[in-house]
């Protein structure tokens, strides 16, 4: 069972309704989308498949039959912890939904829908209420100060949970230091872009302004960084907000499948998307009080849609992604150092008579804990979703190696596949895709196989944390293409100066064209402040 230091509510904001009856039907639900399951998902971007039948019942029903968690909702008598008819406590392992719809709908509201702004304010509101509730309760003994919640947002309401902890003034009730972590599934936290271009701020029509960058740098209380960067996905680590090191971001890649306006959308927003919001768009970065990005915020690759039957919220791997991230043990940042690259020898010599090479190196990973069927990260080439070098940026770094942050995986002693097995494991696939190289902006065709890798292979990386006080970390992996389903080779770790450990593995084809490089690990408990 988990440990209560870990169990704290958990709310739901949804996202965002573009019509009035959309806007109805959220308010008619209660649930407002979280309850929604699917029995499909596409193993493969090849949609001349057929979908494979696996049954998720939806996040709400997860989180309350999952015997390790045993969440329950907070409805009463019909009432919800808002209505002034509701009366009572609060258990620390309750699903809040923020319906804050339902001022906008023509069913309880005025028809009208607020801006950003208000809805922030609301959900400051909606967890001071919360807070009260569960310290009113004996059986939680936490107060006022030890109270700790969770955000857990779709699309928009990434963005209305951003203005909240973001935007000082919106935080009406002094909340957001009460907030422990803060999830996003598809948030468009760099605005929304159709044909190319960012949705203008003058455009109000159904509020889709709320997308626009100029208009989201005043909500997000990010004017003057915009004027400098002209982007609004910047997140201030400060110590009266939460740190971007407590922020995860899911990203979808599945334009395909998303149909909203008869797939309209997915065809002007483009490839690169999950069919509404551009991967590019779908994360947030940190940045410090003296204006540097700080470390890359954990996030996510899923082969999921914007919303729909196949969409990223109703879907195994991303509530998988969900509660590692909530309560997991340990957390994993995934790099790749790029030590040498060696272009073919055709290319080379072309380059050494001082002709301009170009070529597009493509990161592909993909992660699955042990015993699973899907991916807690998948970053394909086919989907848009690789991380990328070009041979440009290769030559002109100052420093070496180039380091790429690829992912961020989550372990959970609870998820195991056998309890008696103390290790947490997960298998990696590395692929580095063979690049079109370019002389003289023009495609170098000779002996060039589409579809090839510089390097591929999977490696099985089994942690296993101390035993007793004095217990030491170890971590034992084995490159695939030698020893299947196995690690036996010990892992030597460094201990970081911010009290983490880093392990690495080299990986080098041997031939031209050819690359050698690192996959660095920076593994750290989760989850320690809670317990």
């Amino acid at each position: 069972m988990k440990r209560d230091g870990v169990l704290h509510p958990i709310i739901y904001v949804r996202g965002y309704a573009m019509s009035r009856s959309e806007i109805d039907e959220t308010t008619a639900d209660p649930f407002c989308g979280f309850n929604v399951g699917s029995t499909v998902f596409r193993a493969t971007a090849d949609r001349t498949s057929p979908p494979r039948k696996y049954i998720f019942a939806s996040p709400v029903v997860r989180l309350t039959s999952d015997p390790n968690l045993k969440y329950s909702d907070v409805f009463t008598n019909g009432h919800d912890v808002m209505d002034d008819e509701w009366d009572g406590t609060l258990s620390r392992k309750s699903i809040v939904i923020y319906r804050y719809y339902d001022s906008a709908s023509n069913l309880f509201g005025t028809g009208q829908t607020p801006k950003i702004d208000d809805f922030a304010k609301g959900l400051s509101r909606l967890i001071s209420r919360i807070r009260e509730l569960v310290c009113r309760n004996p059986e939680n003994g936490i107060t006022s100060a030890q109270f700790r919640c969770y955000l857990v947002a779709h699309s928009m309401g990434g963005l209305v949970c951003r203005s909240f902890l973001q935007n000082a003034a919106l935080d009406v009730d002094g909340t957001r230091q009460c907030v422990d972590k803060f999830f996003t599934y598809a948030t468009p936290h760099n605005g929304i872009e159709v044909a190319g271009a960012n949705v203008p701020a003058w455009l109000a029509a159904n509020d889709i302004s709320n997308f626009s960058r100029e208009y989201m740098a005043g909500y997000l209380d990010l004017k003057a960084l915009f004027e400098n960067t002209k982007r609004v996905d910047w997140v201030r680590d400060t110590t009266d907000s939460l740190s971007s090191e407590r922020m995860f971001c899911l990203i979808g890649t599945d334009r395909s499948d998303y149909e909203a306006a008869l797939g309209l959308s997915r065809s002007f927003v483009g490839h690169g998307s999950d069919g509404l919001v551009r991967i590019e768009n779908a994360s947030v970065r940190g940045i410090t009080s003296d204006g540097q990005e700080s470390a890359p915020v954990a996030k996510a690759f899923v082969y999921r849609s914007h919303s729909g039957s196949f969409g990223i919220v109703n879907s195994e791997e991303s509530y998988q992604n969900l509660i590692r991230f909530l309560f997991g043990d340990i957390r994993v940042d995934i790099w790749i150092d790029v030590e040498e690259i060696r272009l073919p020898e055709d290319v080379q010599k072309e380059g050494e008579a001082g002709k301009t090479i170009d070529a597009l190196y493509q990161f592909e990973i993909l992660a699955s804990p042990r015993g699973k069927l899907w991916y807690l990260t998948r970053r394909i080439a086919e989907e848009d979703s690789v991380a990328c070098l070009t041979h440009k940026e290769w030559m002109k770094a100052s420093q070496k190696p180039q380091s790429l942050y690829v992912s961020s995986v989550f372990l959970d002693n609870d998820a195991r596949v056998d309890p008696n097995r103390r290790s947490l494991a997960y298998s990696m696939m590395l692929g580095v895709r063979v690049p079109d190289y370019e002389v003289e902006r023009r495609v170098w065709l000779n002996e060039h196989y589409e579809g090839g890798y510089l390097f591929r292979d999977s490696v099985v990386i089994e942690i296993f944390p101390p035993v007793g006080d004095n217990g030491q970390w170890s971590v034992m992996y084995d490159w695939q293409s030698g020893n299947p389903g196995k690690a036996t080779k010990p892992l030597a770790a460094t201990p970081t100066p911010d009290g983490k450990l880093a392990f690495s593995l080299g990986f080098d084809n041997g031939k031209k064209p050819g690359m050698r490089g690192r996959v660095r690990f920076i593994a750290s408990e989760w989850n320690k402040w809670n317990r």
